[in-house]
């Protein structure tokens, strides 16, 4: 039963109806050590416990998979999460090929389950697992995914570049244009002709932006293009692609991503392409910060034919209503990598 904690935390939606007239109700569907865990899903009380070895599929092949504790039971439960139900199948289908041989049981279920692991990836395509997993993380554990990939993508970059001087403009700056929403804007040498966003609220600025700008404007639209970029597509889904299925249900369950599972995500971030965000709502995100576009679009071109949009629909064309940084702080921002 040791494998089965694989499988712990893993949770999905359902419907389970006690007797055969009822209604059906919605319930939370959990794994335990031996045991399937129907609670409420809004008291999270539980409402039954069914053994996981009893379990039985009653419409093999059919979606949504239906399931009872036993063909002689009046309980019914619809599931038509695929993660869920694989998960599910797997774990069956072990329990009922274990035998009681002595040193046999545990090698059959661990290699079941990795079986069952790769099977799942094989057939399911796991991205509404990697999505499921990239939304049920709490803060402080994407910061901490997001700065363990900071750190493999420092090997190609270099260490991010700091001063004292620079780093307080660069925090003075995310305050202006984040109003204090924690985004920590970072520095890096090299690899980097652009910028790019993290998971833990990090974006990523490549000094040639910082080289190339007149003004702070030009930073700063990159900012908010990454940010906004980050609500779109959540930067932890690469991250998980990337480490692979076994270590995102591994995070899933335990929290934890394995050792070692984000070595060489710098070259896959470093060489994601970073296609143009849609203009009429960036620009609502430059106006909302009060910020002035045309700097951005002039570095995105500089020739501005690419990107005409942002320069012409600026909602400050007169520059930006409020300063970003006074001279001292922006000239210690240009100068952070010096």
């Amino acid at each position: 039963m040791t494998a089965l904690k694989k499988y712990q935390r893993l949770e999905s939606p359902g419907l389970w109806r006690d007797t055969p007239g009822a209604q059906r109700r919605e319930v939370v569907v959990a794994f335990r050590e031996a045991s399937l865990v129907l609670s409420d899903p809004r008291t999270e009380l539980p409402l039954s416990h069914w053994s996981l070895p009893a379990v039985e599929r009653l419409n093999q092949g059919e979606s949504p998979a239906l399931y009872a504790p036993g063909f002689d039971t009046d309980e019914t439960l619809e599931i038509d999460d695929p993660d869920m139900i694989a998960a599910l199948e797997t774990i069956r289908t072990v329990l009922r090929k274990g035998t009681p041989r002595p040193g046999r049981l545990r090698g059959t279920l661990l290699g079941g389950l990795t079986l069952g692991i790769l099977a799942i990836g094989a057939i399911f395509v796991p991205e509404a697992l990697v999505k499921h997993t990239a939304a049920m993380l709490p803060p402080a554990t994407r910061a901490q995914i997001g700065a363990a990939a900071l750190e493999d993508i420092t090997r190609l970059t270099g260490a991010a570049c700091s001063t004292p001087l620079g780093n307080r403009a660069a925090a003075l700056l995310s305050e202006r244009l984040f109003a204090g929403a924690g985004i920590a804007i970072t520095v890096v040498k090299d690899g980097l002709p652009q910028a790019a966003a993290l998971p833990g609220n990090i974006v990523l600025v490549g000094a040639p932006v910082l080289a190339a700008a007149q003004v702070p404007e030009a930073p700063a639209g990159f900012a908010i293009a990454e940010t906004y970029r980050a609500e779109l597509e959540d930067p932890m889904i690469p991250v998980l692609r990337h480490a692979g299925l076994s270590a995102t249900v591994r995070l899933l369950t335990t929290g934890v991503l394995p050792q070692g599972a984000l070595a060489g995500y710098g070259e896959v971030f470093l060489a994601a392409p970073r296609p143009p965000l849609p203009e009429e709502a960036l620009l609502e995100r430059f106006e909302s910060a009060a910020v002035s576009s045309t700097a951005y679009g002039f570095a995105l071109d500089a020739t501005g034919e690419t990107t005409l949009g942002l320069i012409e629909a600026d909602p400050y064309r007169g520059g930006s209503p409020r300063g970003l940084l006074d001279v001292q702080d922006w000239d210690a921002l240009k100068s952070i990598c010096n």
